[in-house]
């Protein structure tokens, strides 16, 4: 038993439509990569656009002469063979008006035959060759005297009721007209009519010239301009490019070098050649990068002794500041013992002593940060009872400036891969400045989490932020208000390290602040040590922010940011990834 092959079945006008449209989308698709091709390379390179913009406006400016001048030798050709013409015409009624003047009478046995010899003789040749066409007429007599051609065509389809009107009116009349006469292809004649007064009436005269040889010419004049306006077009073009390159290819090297300075390479020159312009902007080029390179090194180098000294001295400053700690305790545990006045400036003395070794120990934490010898122990922690341990350390303090701390935490475990001590310690700094700087209002603590990354806030409700300070905020011993009072006794370090802290976790550390209005201070980083971020769990700019011109749409809250000019931005909340103060960078 055999089976007979499958047929595929017959393609239906659903299947028909499924095709058409995938063909359209592919053909869109590769319209659409075709079209941003060209978008890019025309936005791109600076050479590209000059020799378009060359090439179109010089093709327009050659085909618009061009066409003034094909048409100028068209007009020039028309009006000669119309003079010749006219004269020929001229000429010709002179001699047919002789000719039949001998006739006073149409019915005269002769007249016929001289009408035939006239036509003729006006014809000048042979009209197969010349391709000229004379035709005598005189409607008022048909049937006495016949309508005679040279040769015998028929050339009513070219005489036109207008030309016949006008001729008719004893006027001489011209009319470009298009037709077959003495060829087999239809040609265009000029076509010149004039009346022919006789004694026993009108009779009109009318000469069918061919206009071949004046088309050919103006079409040969017509292809000359044309090919040498192409010529003279594709000239500009190469012109322009080789103009732009020359200039151009100076500007890509100067970006080139450009990049390789940004990129490090400090050595890196323009080459000189002449005393052109361009010659001139690489010398200068050169001049400025050296400039650049010895001002780098040399900040390079106070950067580093800098960094050293901080190192050194900190180091130095530890074994006498053990000394006199451990002299300072002895003299505090005894201090009982001594009077009031000496009591009293032992315990300032073990104050101070605890403020400078914090501050011992913030500089040297900075040292090993500038050096790159910090190291990230990540390991995964439970975030909650970091932000609730946190809290109730600086519970004491919030109590005597009247704050309160409010937790927004989740309910369930929060873990992420992080240096559980780092994170503790920015969230303290964090805590600390919102506490001393809440002016006796709440302050809130917000940790959030998604997929990628955690998050938690710290917001305030104090003096806030002027425009700008979010990013002088992280500076080394900035203070927003340096006449004000300390009540945690800070080293003026502690959001540098912080940022530092979570730039080594690979996160960022941001601030928002406004006039009046408090200041936010958002710490984000990922949840697996060594993911990117790319957004954060929780908003940058609380919810809570009034603004001057009313609250907030209902689609989400308003960003306040500096503006360039130091006023404040106000505009919706991007809806997808915030905008934020780079620090630290």
């Amino acid at each position: 038993m055999t089976s007979s092959p499958l047929s595929d079945p017959p393609a239906t006008p659903a299947r028909r439509r499924v095709a058409v449209r995938e063909l359209w989308r592919g053909v869109t698709g590769r319209a659409s990569g075709l079209v941003s091709v060209v978008r890019q390379t025309w936005r791109r390179s600076l050479q590209v656009r000059v020799v378009t913009i060359t090439l179109v406006a010089s093709s327009l400016l050659v085909g618009g002469f061009a066409y003034l001048i094909a048409d100028k030798i068209t007009n020039i050709l028309l009006e000669n063979a119309k003079s010749d013409v006219r004269q020929r015409l001229t000429s010709g009624a002179d001699y047919a008006a002789k000719q039949f003047s001998l006739y006073s009478q149409p019915q005269e046995a002769q007249l016929q035959e001289t009408i035939d010899g006239t036509v003729s003789y006006l014809a000048g040749g042979d009209p197969q060759t010349s391709g000229v066409v004379v035709a005598l007429t005189a409607d008022d007599w048909a049937g006495v005297i016949q309508p005679r051609t040279s040769p015998s065509v028929d050339v009513q389809p070219l005489i036109s009721p207008q030309l016949r009107a006008a001729v008719a009116d004893g006027n001489v009349a011209t009319q470009i007209r298009t037709g077959r006469l003495t060829g087999d292809s239809d040609r265009k004649y000029l076509v010149y009519g004039s009346p022919v007064p006789t004694s026993f009436g009108q009779v009109e005269l009318y000469y069918f010239v061919p206009l071949t040889l004046q088309d050919s010419t103006a079409a040969q004049a017509t292809a000359t301009v044309v090919a040498t306006g192409v010529a003279l077009v594709l000239l500009l073009g190469l012109l322009a490019a080789l103009v732009t390159r020359l200039v151009v290819t100076p500007v890509r090297v100067a970006a080139r070098t450009a990049q390789r300075l940004s990129a490090g390479l400090l050595d890196q020159r323009m080459a000189v050649d002449g005393e052109d312009d361009l010659a001139l902007l690489a010398a200068s080029f050169n001049q400025m990068a050296t400039n650049l390179q010895r001002q780098i090194l040399r900040l390079e180098e106070m950067s580093r002794l800098q960094r050293r000294f901080t190192s050194d001295v900190s180091h130095e400053l530890r074994t006498p500041l053990t000394t006199v700690r451990m002299a300072a305790d002895l003299i505090f545990a005894e201090r009982d013992e001594f009077d009031p006045a000496v009591a009293r400036s032992a315990e300032l003395l073990q104050a101070e002593l605890d403020r400078f070794e914090e501050l011992l120990t913030d500089l040297l934490e900075i040292s090993r940060f500038d050096a790159g010898f910090a190291v990230l122990d990540a390991e995964p922690t439970d975030l909650v009872p970091v932000v609730h341990r946190v809290a109730d350390r600086l519970s004491g303090l919030a109590d005597r400036v009247g704050v309160t701390i409010e937790l927004d935490v989740p309910s369930a475990p929060v873990i992420a891969e992080v240096d559980p001590r780092r994170v503790e310690r920015v969230l303290r700094n964090l805590v600390g400045n919102a506490v001393e700087h809440g002016e006796a209002k709440p302050v809130r603590i917000t940790l959030g989490v998604d997929d990628t990354a955690i998050a938690v806030t710290v917001r305030d409700h104090g003096v806030g932020l002027k425009p700008g300070e979010e990013k002088l905020v992280f500076n080394r011993f900035w203070r927003a208000d340096p006449s004000r009072a300390r009540q945690t006794g800070g080293t003026g370090l502690g959001l540098s390290i912080s940022v530092e802290d979570a730039r080594l976790h690979g996160g960022w550390l941001e601030a928002w602040g406004a006039p009046g209005q408090g200041a936010q201070f958002r710490l984000t980083l990922p949840a697996r040590a060594g993911d990117r971020l790319t957004t954060s769990p929780l908003r940058l700019v609380p919810a809570d922010a009034a603004l001057p011109f009313g609250g907030p749409d209902d689609d989400g809250v308003l960003a306040i940011e500096p503006a360039n000019a130091g006023v404040l931005a106000i505009g919706p909340a991007p809806a997808g990834e915030e905008r934020r103060a780079e620090v630290g960078s």
